[in-house]
């Protein structure tokens, strides 16, 4: 849920999709498109910066020394450009390059893993985790230098003449570059400048030139780690390999980046290769971004963490109040459930002063919950492969990981593994990991809080403040897929998101009702024998319980009236099981009552009341 939420809904009976900002356009739904029968799509409005495919704002910092190569005195950029390369006419001169440029192409897909490991190369890596694999943009590296898992491709510090390739495996018209320096903790390294060859077979290359002067492009790349650059090519090359030469770099760093190739698919006349792999659906979706202006003109210039927080400063990931906190203290006190509800935890009060830091973001999605009885939700993210599931935060305090799971860790760990048992790229046995973890080990699912923590998460307000069971999808490496790719975005998730929407139809369901007038009990409690979980009644007594498959022994409750067990058993048979309840008032509720209306008491109620006395005496 990073920045911007989305939402979708559908009732079967009541299904939530709460989407961020990147993962809703990741499925390019528009506002009003349809995903399931009676879905629709709300857009909340929020601001965003702008940037354009030829225009990229850059941050101000101080300028940093770099080494060049070879001696040569080298310009480099200043701090604050448009993304236009440098032509070095000589030691001392630059020429600006012509207005006029080539709109640029999607992504070949570094990012998004469509470009495999074997398509990289490069001149020498410092070693196995800093080798040309690990040089795709926005990837993003483990706690420990060192280990497999790099935040980037790094050169060896002796290579004089370090390059990374790729190979787009077909002729391809290649239009810019998008580059970052390295993802780590501990160092800081990036490129400042480098040059473009191409070639067709690897064995001949051409440089970017320009023009007028005849020189080799040099083009300025990056001021710091994490912002990515985009240079576009003066002219677009139609090759089959392409090769970034650093050319100068942070001083105290190595030649060491992150990157994206933008290309255009072109068509061959000869017929000498393969046809590329095109990203297609067979549904009529308007497959587009429907949100930022910065996604739509691009999505590769977007950083890693934009979108996160709010216009205001509020990371709407971590927004929603701690009820976690406050259920542990109480169970440990052994105040749970008889004292302490173990469902529906009131907010605490600092988190509804009027100074209390929570968006309004966040607000109308609590509202949307209060007034809309859901069952199942997920929301989705961007970034990685996998499919977590609560609690988000860990129970021990301060601990960065630590398995936490609910009562109901049987149904959150089915639900995850439905969606991930169907998901295409999850899926995939030859997919290699997006980052630093390799989910397909534990079958793409993980326990939010074994993987790292997240006080006041989605997931764990909709389980402990509402009926709702609730899950964070991450769709794709891929944080901001570009518009083309949303096709192919669709098709790796659409089966996915429809299985597991049919999962509320999972468990029980009933309605519990007054035995006398048959009236459905608004918030009767319903209770699971060996679950400390309950759940509640709508406003017509009727209710959802996931549970998996098995055998259970089921309470209703409601105040003034007396408990009713019965067993359930569910199946893997589509559909829940009927499980209705019909309760009896208790003889002081009826008193109560009867009172209430003026009525006198029936001599059979006033009798059994003395008895009641008279046992109590």
């Amino acid at each position: 849920m990073w920045g911007l939420l989305l939402a979708v809904t559908a009732f079967a009976p009541s299904v939530g999709l709460s989407l961020g900002a990147t993962s809703a356009s990741a499925l390019g739904l528009a506002p009003g498109s349809t995903l399931a029968p009676h879905s629709s799509l709300t857009q909340p409005s929020t601001k965003a910066n702008e940037t354009s495919e030829q225009h990229v704002r850059l941050r101000v910092i101080k300028k940093k020394k770099v080494i060049v190569k070879k001696r040569k005195k080298l310009r480099q950029p200043g701090p604050s450009v448009t993304a236009r390369p440098l032509v070095t006419a000589s030691p001392g001169k630059t020429l600006i390059l012509p207005e006029k440029q080539e709109p640029g192409c999607p992504p070949l897909g570094l990012e998004s893993l469509r470009v495999s490991d074997s398509q990289l190369e490069a001149s020498s890596s410092q070693s196995f985790g800093l080798g040309p694999h690990r040089g795709r943009l926005n990837i993003q590296s483990g706690l420990e230098d060192g280990d497999l898992y790099d935040g980037a491709w790094c050169a060896e510090q002796q290579d004089t003449e370090p390059w990374l390739q790729v190979d787009a495996k077909n002729p391809v018209r290649f239009s810019g570059i998008v580059t970052q320096g390295r993802n780590s903790v501990w160092r800081y390294d990036w490129v400042t400048s480098y040059k473009v060859q191409f070639s067709n077979d690897s064995q001949t290359w051409w440089k970017s030139r320009n023009h007028s002067s005849g020189m080799d492009m040099v083009f300025p790349a990056n001021s710091d780690p994490e912002t990515p650059v985009l240079n576009l090519l003066p002219e677009p090359q139609v090759a089959r390999f392409i090769r970034l030469l650093p050319q100068t770099w942070f001083q105290r760093g190595a030649p060491c980046l992150r990157a994206e190739i933008l290309a255009c698919p072109v068509s061959d006349p000869n017929d000498l290769f393969l046809e590329a792999h095109t990203l297609e659906s067979s549904d009529s979706l308007d497959f587009r971004h429907h949100n930022y202006k910065a996604m739509r003109k691009g999505s590769e210039l977007v950083g890693w963490a934009e979108g996160r927080w709010t216009h205001q400063g509020i990371d709407l990931n971590h927004n929603f109040a701690d009820l976690n906190t406050p259920l542990w203290y109480a169970e440990d006190d052994g105040l749970v459930p008889h004292t302490v509800p173990n469902h529906h935890l009131p907010l605490p009060t600092y988190y509804t002063l009027p100074n209390a830091t929570v968006a309004p973001e966040t607000w109308a999605v609590i509202r949307w919950m209060k007034r809309i009885p859901f069952v199942l939700s997920a929301n989705l993210h961007g970034g990685e492969l996998v499919v977590s599931y609560p609690f988000d935060m860990t129970r021990t305090p301060w601990a960065a990981r630590e398995l936490t799971p609910t009562p109901d860790d049987a149904v959150f760990r089915w639900l995850s593994t439905v969606y991930a048992g169907t998901n295409r790229v999850m899926q995939d046995t030859d997919r290699r990991p997006c980052h630093s973890q390799d989910f397909s080990l534990h079958g793409n699912v993980i326990n939010g809080a074994d993987w790292h923590t997240v006080p006041g998460s989605m997931n764990d307000f909709s389980y402990l403040h509402t009926n709702c069971f609730e899950v964070t999808v991450e769709l794709s490496c891929d944080k901001f897929p570009h518009e083309k790719e949303l096709p192919q975005e669709w098709e790796n998730n659409k089966d996915a998101l429809l299985t597991y929407l049919e999962q509320v139809r999972m468990g029980i369901a009933g309605v519990v009702r007054d035995k006398d007038t048959e009236l459905g009990i608004a918030d009767a409690v319903i209770a699971v024998e060996g679950i400390n979980h309950d759940v509640t009644t709508a406003w017509g007594g009727d209710y959802w319980r996931l549970l998996t498959p098995g055998d259970y022994m089921v309470a209703a409750s409601a105040e003034g009236y007396h408990t009713v067990k019965q067993h359930c058993r569910v199946t893997f048979e589509e559909g829940p099981v009927p499980c209705n309840f019909l309760l009896t008032k208790t003889p002081k509720q009826r008193l109560r009552e009867l009172l209430a209306a003026g009525a006198k008491v029936p001599p059979d109620l006033r009798r059994k009341l003395e008895r009641l006395r008279g046992q109590k005496n």
